[in-house]
């Protein structure tokens, strides 16, 4: 090996160096910039033209390399196969492959006692016998314009992770004297590797962190909407990214999209599902924008991966947690409600009671005053007015006694479709002069249940008498009865005026009414209700303003079975 001058660099200035690629790696640059970097400061200290740094880095490899003269050229390639490893063509290739993997003797010529090779005649053959299989190859080690080479492998933890290659166009360029300190070099441009990776993953975990924080702070406040959450979601995931200036993120839940601002659609994307209550209810996305990411590395790491797959699952928590929260407030306006129709019916009883005695006497004395002769005309149409009037009162204290459930139901076995029947006989004329069609759909194989026909009838005239009065202007009304495993169904529909929400959820209030004054009680709808539930039933409401109404009544078989069994 020819040595042409002594050494150049000292060995301060060598230490100089490796605290320069230190204080970089301490900069949180990317892993371009950093390489860039770098490789300059390298090419200029050294001397040399090019710069190669072939590197393992988790599951890939990359090749990158670096010319300053005449001008800066940096070029960046990922290889998905393993270059270092596989089976390449060239000698030159094969011979960095097994240089790499530690396959030579360092005691051979050209090598240093660290396994670095170095050449000043690139040209000429080498041959040497590999540790792999004891086999003995010749390699031709072109490298175009470049005579000299200098190869250190990059050694982690006693591991070969790639090369560091230094290339110059001048033929013996590097000094034996001087390689020892480039080899110290290489070690501190790994251990900077390692460190930038170890900082940046510190980064993105402390961005992660911060943003499942936030989150879980927004879902602390109960009057913020789920919309706002959500949005509020959408808004702080990009920041969590390892590129949030390019990245944009997405929610999909149950057909509402959330966007960050300036959503757009990108070709790199991550997502998480998102399942609550056993259903797949939309996804979690987050993206980067098209023409703005340049894929130095992998665009998505993995914790990122993690960290979609967390919000995922605490979107679906948030969105449970409402569902538990809605049924149990549910649940408590049920009992309020309750609660309010049980203080009432005491009340509506007591009232009731008291009421009685008085019309009794009122309807019993106008009927004696009624069979007094000799009564002027006037005076016999105004006792007419007092029994009809008090006809009435007592008939509001016999709907009063129902609903406060002081009237004991006579149960019997009966026929659903029987009662439908005998109680449309009485309302088919009155449809008709409303201009009502009135359908019947009665299922044939209806059971027997155990109800009082009275009060069953009761609830069938209260509901079609409702519907007809919902449709002023003429309309269809529908009632069906259809049979079921464990209970049967009576259904009343009309295509009358509807009712809001508000109204809807008010109508089983006694004394609530939305009919002009004298046209209503306040206490049809409760008195189904009270019937209805000391059936054992329940009542099922849909309606919309102006599409109409439909009113479902359950009632159970089980007490129909009970008794068959019993007999």
């Amino acid at each position: 090996m020819k040595i042409v001058s002594p050494p150049r660099k000292l060995l301060t200035e060598f230490c100089a160096l490796s605290m320069k690629i230190l204080r970089l790696a301490n900069r949180g640059v990317s892993r371009i910039e950093f390489l860039r970097e770098v490789s300059k400061m390298l090419i200029h200290f050294s001397g040399c033209d090019a710069l190669v740094i072939r590197k393992k880095d988790r599951d890939y490899n990359y090749y990158w390399e670096a010319k300053i003269q005449p001008q800066e050229v940096f070029h960046f390639k990922k290889h998905e196969d393993t270059p270092l490893s596989s089976t390449c063509e060239s000698d030159m290739e094969r011979f960095y492959r097994e240089l790499s993997q530690g396959h030579f003797d360092p005691r051979l010529p050209f090598f240093t006692k660290h396994g670095s090779f170095w050449t000043g005649n690139a040209d000429q053959p080498v041959t040497f016998t590999s540790k792999k299989d004891e086999k003995k190859r010749s390699y031709r080690l072109k490298a175009g314009e470049y005579k000299s080479l200098l190869l250190i492998p990059l050694v982690v933890d006693g591991k070969n992770q790639g090369l560091l290659e230094y290339k110059s166009k001048k033929p013996h360029f590097f000094h034996e004297q001087e390689i020892e300190f480039y080899e110290g070099v290489a070690q501190t441009f790994e251990a900077a590797v390692s460190d930038r990776r170890a900082q940046a993953a510190l980064r993105e975990r402390v961005k992660e962190l911060a943003c499942l924080y936030e989150i879980s702070r927004i879902t602390q406040h109960p009057s913020t909407s789920l919309e706002e959450i959500f949005q509020h979601i959408a808004e702080l995931l990009p920041r969590a990214f390892q590129y949030p200036e390019i990245a944009a993120a997405s929610i999909l839940l149950d057909g509402h999209t959330y966007l960050s601002p300036g959503f757009r659609k990108g070709n790199y994307n991550l997502k998480a599902e998102i399942f609550a209550n056993g259903k797949s209810r939309g996804f979690v996305e987050v993206l980067y924008q098209a023409g703005n990411f340049g894929l130095e590395e992998e665009p998505f790491l993995k914790e990122e991966q993690s960290l979609l797959d967390g919000v995922a699952k605490q979107v679906s928590l948030i969105i449970e947690g409402k569902k538990a929260e809605e049924d149990k407030q549910k649940l408590q306006n049920q009992l309020r409600h309750a609660d309010r129709l049980a203080t009432i019916g005491e009340l509506a009883a007591g009232v009731a009671h008291e009421l009685n005695e008085p019309l009794g006497n009122i309807l019993g004395f106008a009927q004696l005053a009624k069979k007094s002769p000799d009564l002027p005309k006037q005076t016999e149409k105004d006792l007419d007015k007092i029994v009809g009037a008090s006809l009435h009162a007592r008939e509001v204290v016999k709907k009063l006694l129902i609903f406060a459930r002081q009237m004991p139901a006579q149960k019997t076995r009966a026929n659903l479709n029987q009662i439908v029947n005998d109680g449309l006989y009485f309302l088919e004329s009155r449809c008709s002069k409303e201009g009502i069609e009135l359908r019947r759909h009665l299922s044939t194989d209806l059971p027997d249940i155990i109800a009082d026909p009275a009060q069953i009838n009761q609830v069938l005239i209260n509901l079609v008498v409702n519907s007809i009065q919902a449709m002023p202007e003429g309309g269809i009304l529908t009632v069906r009865t259809r049979a079921y495993s464990n209970h049967v169904s009576l259904i009343v529909e009309d295509t009358g005026v509807g009712m809001s929400e508000e109204v809807k959820k008010q109508i089983f209030i006694p004394f609530f009414t939305t009919k002009e004054i004298g046209r209503g009680t306040g206490l049809g709808l409760p008195v189904v209700h009270g019937i209805v539930t000391s059936h054992g039933g329940s009542i099922q409401v849909d309606s919309e303003k102006g599409r109409g109404t439909r009113f479902e009544i359950e009632l159970p078989l089980t007490e129909v079975q009970d008794v068959v069994e019993n007999h």
